[in-house]
């Protein structure tokens, strides 16, 4: 009993020397760690909303759309009440800007799928430019920090005094730097891995709204010419 105590006790103390450890750390990186912290928070919370989009989408989207092709084969107003209780898949509105063209042509439609799927691409790309812009000034914070850690060294050092006397002010000096680029560039490149697997799920989106639209675009033509044959059977009669 009296290990099991001792243990949790070992951990506590571990536990609370790490967090001590962390706040410590951050303060000897200088102010540039408060708006480094901040482009941390903020990348975070970005990575998580667009990875559970993406999530979300990849899990029920493309056994869907594979439905919504089959059935729009044989019952099409089926397959476009479905398409109206799936809106949240960017693709599912895509479509429905098309097929909700009143008699539109081949061409209309075409078009209306082209129209309807350049709306969508700023969703598939949102916040983009906000990991571009994290990217890019995370390492330069860094390198602001390493800047004024090297001057708080060069102004501990005086002229005519022992080297001991300005030794503790140069080493912190010298702590502030590394860390604060250090920082910079793990922000950095944090957020540049995850910000490359988004625009790689949005390139693959963007292939399969392509392939998606040209396999409904067949079965719309067929439907239209299935259409006017029919309707000239009819003025004929």
């Amino acid at each position: 009993m009296d290990n099991i105590c001792e243990c949790i006790k070992h951990e506590q103390n571990k536990q609370e020397r790490l967090g001590l450890g962390l706040v410590e750390l951050f303060r000897a990186g200088g102010i540039v760690m408060w708006p480094l912290l901040g482009f941390s928070l903020l990348a975070t919370t970005l990575i998580l909303e667009r990875g559970w989009f993406w999530y979300q989408l990849y899990q029920r989207q493309d056994r869907f759309i594979t439905q919504i092709l089959s059935l729009y084969g044989t019952q099409p107003q089926d397959a476009i009440a479905r398409l109206s209780q799936q809106t949240q898949f960017p693709i599912a509105r895509i479509f429905l800007a098309a097929l909700t063209l009143e008699q539109g042509t081949p061409d209309d439609f075409r078009l209306a799928l082209e129209s309807a799927a350049q709306k969508e691409m700023p969703l598939l790309k949102r916040f983009n430019t906000v990991f571009d812009t994290v990217i890019g000034v995370a390492p330069l914070l860094g390198l602001l920090g390493t800047i004024l850690g090297l001057m708080k060294s060069f102004s501990s050092l005086r002229i005519g005094e022992g080297v001991g006397e300005s030794a503790t002010d140069v080493t912190a000096g010298i702590g502030t730097a590394l860390i604060s680029t250090a920082t910079g560039l793990l922000v950095a490149i944090a957020t540049l891995l995850f910000a490359n697997l988004f625009l790689g799920l949005y390139r693959r989106q963007r292939s399969a709204i392509e392939a998606y639209s040209g396999q409904l675009e067949l079965r719309y033509r067929l439907y239209y010419r299935q259409y006017l044959s029919r309707h000239k059977q009819t003025n004929t009669r």
